[in-house]
């Protein structure tokens, strides 16, 4: 178990001198708030300093995110979120992700002639579950009304705001999809084109969309004006969504899971989210000395990446939502069956086939953000549409993309994650949160498959390279976003000897940028409870910020 004094290095920064990190720490005893834009951590705090908690800053910074970021979440998306809540000193779930429509089958899509789950268009699109979420966070956790969470949101939505730099590159990407819908193209391509940096962008349907949340609350969304819209563009291109698939969806309360490393306890999501692989990642890592091996070593990016392969083959093959197959989650998380597959692990040769396990029977674009209040009270909150602007279908006069969720559920009959009507499809997106006597931490890392390997990578920065929140944001990584094969994707940063040491062992490096979009970008928030001390980073690989309350 890490010394007091280990921890204490998470929170004091290096000397000046040998300093590792290009960005501060935002250090306070009030709130703070990191997200991935600079407007939307701003909105967050000014509710935090209007009497709001971190749950109703939460929320009004996603709401701002849906503006400022469509490309990456909305109200056509879902969400997943972890709240602490200080007085009680229990960490709560959420899990707001939509269902597919229930006429949506294999023999649907095999009667259009499909052999592959569509990746965008009206057959992508499941039930989008974050505003029934924002809904039940404020409902048990939050003190200010759904209009003033809002309020701010609809401001940008009416008034505009300039692009920033990162956001345009994602909107521009995506150009080529948008056109294939008329109602995407009129909101999101105003001058025909994607907006550059600077430009000024309005949406005022996303404006209506949000003040009938406001007015109504979910029912909005789900049963009213909202809700009409969106089943007459469904209509119209030929989907299955129906009128009881909305009203009847709801998202649900859930146990987060957790593993222990070296001290730590480590909190992701269960399934039917990817967080599961982040922590057999990290059960299997503890069976090497990380530490001893040092940072940015050979040795420990090879055991990180061949840990990551052996995690994902047993993520790919058994998760999925468990209230159609059981998942066996306690096999899973182990410790036993940990140093089983680390076995499996040559550190002279990277495994290019990589099979799922058999643990013992037991019970794309995305935004995250984290909150601390004063209080102590935290919320590790992610949300999305899944790819660039989801499925790239907007229901006229609406605002906003629906999500494609659908495209991550498996065509094979024999696979958990089969399409299935009124079925959640394996998730990507994952809030995380670790602790370790009275020291709290809730993180995240964006990008699609890439956020469960990042995860483990985060950790191991702060447990076994004892970084700050901060350093460890900034710490070069490594993705692999396939499920087979040798290819890697890692920073330019890490030294030209150790990638050479890699090739040399057969992974087959593609070296990206210094701050690589790959790798994707994170946001913390940090609380020393013995001190009363909130601490706050952001990922520099996005334009985001973190955010005092005062």
């Amino acid at each position: 178990m890490l010394s007091l004094a280990a921890v204490s290095c998470l929170i004091l920064p290096a000397s000046a001198e040998d300093r590792t990190q290009a960005r501060s720490m935002v250090i306070t005893r009030y709130g703070i708030v990191a997200t991935e834009h600079p407007l939307a951590s701003q909105i967050g705090a000014a509710i935090l300093r209007e009497g709001g908690n971190a749950v109703d800053a939460a929320v009004a910074a996603n709401a701002a995110m849906g503006v400022f970021a469509p490309m990456a979440n909305g109200i056509g998306g879902d969400l997943f979120a972890m709240i602490y809540e200080a007085r009680s000193g229990k960490l709560y779930g959420l899990n707001a992700s939509g269902w597919a429509p229930s006429g949506l089958t294999l023999e649907f899509l095999r009667s259009k002639g499909l052999t592959n789950m569509p990746q965008r268009g009206i057959d992508s699109v499941t039930v989008p579950g974050a505003v029934d979420g924002w809904s039940k966070l404020l409902a048990r956790f939050g003190r200010k009304p759904l209009r003033d969470v809002l309020a701010p949101a609809i401001q940008y939505a009416q008034d505009g705001f300039p692009v920033t730099e990162i956001f345009s590159s994602y909107w521009a990407g995506s150009e080529k999809y948008l056109r294939t819908n008329e109602a995407a193209a009129r909101i999101f391509l105003p001058a025909g084109r994607a907006p550059r940096t600077g430009e000024i962008f309005r949406n005022p349907d996303l404006a209506w969309s949000l003040k009938q949340i406001a007015k109504h609350g979910r029912d909005a969304f789900y049963r009213g004006e909202i809700a009409k819209r969106i089943l007459a563009g469904s209509q119209a291109l030929g989907g299955k969504l129906t009128a009881a698939d909305l009203a009847e969806f709801s998202s649900q309360w859930v146990e987060p899971i957790s593993t222990t490393y070296h001290g730590w306890t480590v909190y992701e999501m269960p399934p039917n989210g990817q967080g599961i692989a982040a922590l057999i990642m990290l059960n299997i890592m503890q069976n090497f000395p990380l530490a001893s091996l040092g940072l940015g070593s050979a040795d420990a990016w090879h055991v990180m990446i061949e840990a990551k392969k052996l995690a994902y083959a047993d993520m790919l093959r058994y998760v999925c939502d468990p209230t159609c197959n059981q998942v066996p989650v306690k096999g899973l998380l182990a410790k036993d069956y940990a140093a089983q597959r680390a076995k499996l692990i040559d550190m002279a040769k990277a495994n290019c086939a990589v099979a799922p396990g058999q643990p013992p029977p037991g019970g794309s674009d995305t935004t995250y953000l984290c909150v601390v209040d004063r209080e102590g009270n935290m919320v590790s909150y992610i949300q999305s549409v899944y790819e660039s602007f989801g499925s790239c279908v907007v229901a006229p006069g609406t605002g906003f993309a629906l999500q494609n969720r659908g495209g991550l559920f498996s065509f094979d009959p024999q696979s958990p994650n089969v399409l299935a009507g009124r079925k959640r499809p394996l998730h990507t997106i994952i809030p995380a949160f670790m602790s370790h006597g009275q020291v709290r931490i809730a993180f995240g890392i964006m990008g699609g498959w890439n956020q469960a390997q990042a995860h483990a990578q985060f950790v191991s920065d702060i447990v076994d390279h004892q970084l700050n929140i901060q350093a460890a944001l900034e710490a070069p990584r490594f993705t692999k976003t396939t499920f087979n094969g040798c290819d890697l994707d890692i920073e330019s940063r890490v030294a030209q000897e150790v990638r050479i040491k890699l090739v040399d062992r057969g992974h087959q490096i593609k070296v990206r940028g210094a701050f690589a979009s790959a790798v994707g970008g994170g946001q913390a928030v940090l609380r020393d409870f013995v001190a009363g001390v909130n601490y706050g980073a952001s990922d520099p690989r996005k334009d985001g910020a973190a955010v005092a309350e005062k």
